[in-house]
Protein backbone atom coordinates (compact mmCIF):
# COMPACT_ATOMS: atom_id res chain seq x y z
CA UNK A 1 0.00 0.00 0.00
CA UNK A 2 1.06 3.61 -0.23
CA UNK A 3 1.59 6.31 1.97
CA UNK A 4 -1.77 7.15 2.25
CA UNK A 5 -3.27 4.19 2.29
CA UNK A 6 -0.79 3.27 5.30
CA UNK A 7 -1.36 6.28 6.91
CA UNK A 8 -5.18 5.30 7.05
CA UNK A 9 -4.11 2.03 8.04
CA UNK A 10 -1.96 3.03 10.88
CA UNK A 11 -3.74 6.22 11.86
CA UNK A 12 -0.11 8.22 11.72
CA UNK A 13 -0.12 10.85 9.22
CA UNK A 14 1.54 10.94 6.48
CA UNK A 15 4.09 13.68 7.68
CA UNK A 16 4.79 11.51 10.97
CA UNK A 17 5.43 8.91 8.76
CA UNK A 18 7.94 9.88 6.74
CA UNK A 19 9.11 12.14 10.06
CA UNK A 20 9.88 8.38 11.86
CA UNK A 21 11.48 7.28 8.83
CA UNK A 22 14.11 10.46 9.00
CA UNK A 23 14.84 10.08 12.42
CA UNK A 24 15.36 6.44 12.25
CA UNK A 25 12.27 5.32 14.07
CA UNK A 26 10.85 3.54 11.70
CA UNK A 27 12.90 1.57 8.07
CA UNK A 28 12.47 3.66 4.82
CA UNK A 29 9.52 2.00 3.20
CA UNK A 30 10.82 0.13 -0.07
CA UNK A 31 9.87 2.18 -2.87
CA UNK A 32 8.48 1.64 -6.73
CA UNK A 33 10.24 2.25 -9.47
CA UNK A 34 8.33 5.56 -9.71
CA UNK A 35 9.76 6.18 -6.57
CA UNK A 36 6.47 5.98 -4.29
CA UNK A 37 7.07 4.27 -0.96
CA UNK A 38 5.42 0.53 -0.63
CA UNK A 39 4.23 -0.09 2.95
CA UNK A 40 3.30 -4.28 4.04
CA UNK A 41 1.04 -5.29 6.63
CA UNK A 42 4.31 -5.81 8.95
CA UNK A 43 5.04 -2.11 8.51
CA UNK A 44 1.36 -1.11 9.26
CA UNK A 45 1.76 -2.96 12.90
CA UNK A 46 5.54 -1.22 13.23
CA UNK A 47 3.11 1.95 12.82
CA UNK A 48 0.08 1.28 15.06
CA UNK A 49 2.79 0.16 17.90
CA UNK A 50 4.51 3.11 17.65
CA UNK A 51 1.25 5.02 17.44
CA UNK A 52 -0.46 3.76 20.47
CA UNK A 53 3.79 4.48 22.36
CA UNK A 54 3.37 7.92 21.55
CA UNK A 55 -0.28 7.93 22.81
CA UNK A 56 0.81 6.50 26.11
CA UNK A 57 3.22 9.44 25.89
CA UNK A 58 6.22 7.94 25.44
CA UNK A 59 9.25 9.81 23.79
CA UNK A 60 10.86 8.82 20.48
CA UNK A 61 14.03 6.98 22.11
CA UNK A 62 12.00 5.05 24.62
CA UNK A 63 9.55 3.93 21.84
CA UNK A 64 12.85 2.45 19.52
CA UNK A 65 13.61 0.63 22.77
CA UNK A 66 10.04 -0.89 23.13
CA UNK A 67 9.91 -1.39 19.34
CA UNK A 68 13.63 -3.39 19.99
CA UNK A 69 11.67 -5.33 22.83
CA UNK A 70 8.74 -6.05 21.21
CA UNK A 71 10.57 -7.56 18.04
CA UNK A 72 12.65 -9.67 19.88
CA UNK A 73 10.63 -12.83 21.20
CA UNK A 74 13.42 -13.98 23.98
CA UNK A 75 13.05 -10.56 25.58
CA UNK A 76 12.30 -10.47 29.47
CA UNK A 77 9.33 -8.69 30.22
CA UNK A 78 11.22 -7.12 33.22
CA UNK A 79 12.86 -5.06 30.45
CA UNK A 80 9.56 -3.68 29.37
CA UNK A 81 8.06 -2.85 32.96
CA UNK A 82 11.45 -1.02 33.97
CA UNK A 83 10.36 1.46 30.59
CA UNK A 84 7.20 1.58 31.32
CA UNK A 85 7.71 2.05 34.99
CA UNK A 86 10.46 4.75 34.09
CA UNK A 87 7.88 6.73 32.13
CA UNK A 88 4.98 6.39 34.44
CA UNK A 89 7.56 8.04 37.39
CA UNK A 90 7.89 10.54 34.69
CA UNK A 91 4.44 11.55 34.17
CA UNK A 92 3.47 10.96 37.92
CA UNK A 93 6.27 14.12 38.28
CA UNK A 94 4.87 15.89 35.46
CA UNK A 95 1.33 15.54 36.73
CA UNK A 96 2.78 16.88 40.44
CA UNK A 97 3.95 20.02 38.57
CA UNK A 98 0.80 21.12 36.43
CA UNK A 99 -1.01 20.36 39.74
CA UNK A 100 0.67 22.94 40.99
CA UNK A 101 0.76 25.29 37.77
CA UNK A 102 -3.07 24.63 38.61
CA UNK A 103 -3.17 25.57 42.00
CA UNK A 104 -1.20 28.81 41.10
CA UNK A 105 -3.07 30.01 38.31
CA UNK A 106 -6.34 29.39 40.17
CA UNK A 107 -5.40 31.55 42.95
CA UNK A 108 -4.17 34.01 40.63
CA UNK A 109 -7.37 34.00 38.67
CA UNK A 110 -9.19 34.78 42.01
CA UNK A 111 -6.84 37.62 43.11
CA UNK A 112 -7.71 39.42 40.01
CA UNK A 113 -10.93 41.29 39.64
CA UNK A 114 -11.25 41.42 36.19
CA UNK A 115 -12.76 44.62 35.57
CA UNK A 116 -12.00 47.64 33.95
CA UNK A 117 -9.16 48.60 36.27
CA UNK A 118 -5.68 48.34 34.63
CA UNK A 119 -4.18 46.71 37.64
CA UNK A 120 -3.67 42.88 37.18
CA UNK A 121 -1.98 40.26 39.95
CA UNK A 122 -2.04 38.01 36.76
CA UNK A 123 0.21 40.26 34.66
CA UNK A 124 2.32 41.42 37.88
CA UNK A 125 3.11 37.52 38.90
CA UNK A 126 4.06 37.01 35.15
CA UNK A 127 5.94 40.15 34.89
CA UNK A 128 7.61 39.47 38.09
CA UNK A 129 9.12 36.48 36.54
CA UNK A 130 9.92 35.57 40.13
CA UNK A 131 6.64 33.46 41.40
CA UNK A 132 6.82 35.87 44.50
CA UNK A 133 5.17 38.90 43.24
CA UNK A 134 2.20 40.39 45.58
CA UNK A 135 -0.95 38.41 43.73
CA UNK A 136 1.60 34.87 44.12
CA UNK A 137 2.65 36.02 47.55
CA UNK A 138 -1.16 36.58 48.15
CA UNK A 139 -2.01 33.60 46.27
CA UNK A 140 -0.49 30.90 48.67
Amino acid sequence: MNIGQAAKASGVSAKMIRHYEGVGLFPEAARTEAGYRQYTERDINTLRFIRHSRDLGFPIEQIRELLGLWQDRARPSRQVKALAQAHLAGLDAKLKELQAMKVTLENLVQCCHGDERPDCPIIDTLADGSGSGPAHRHAR
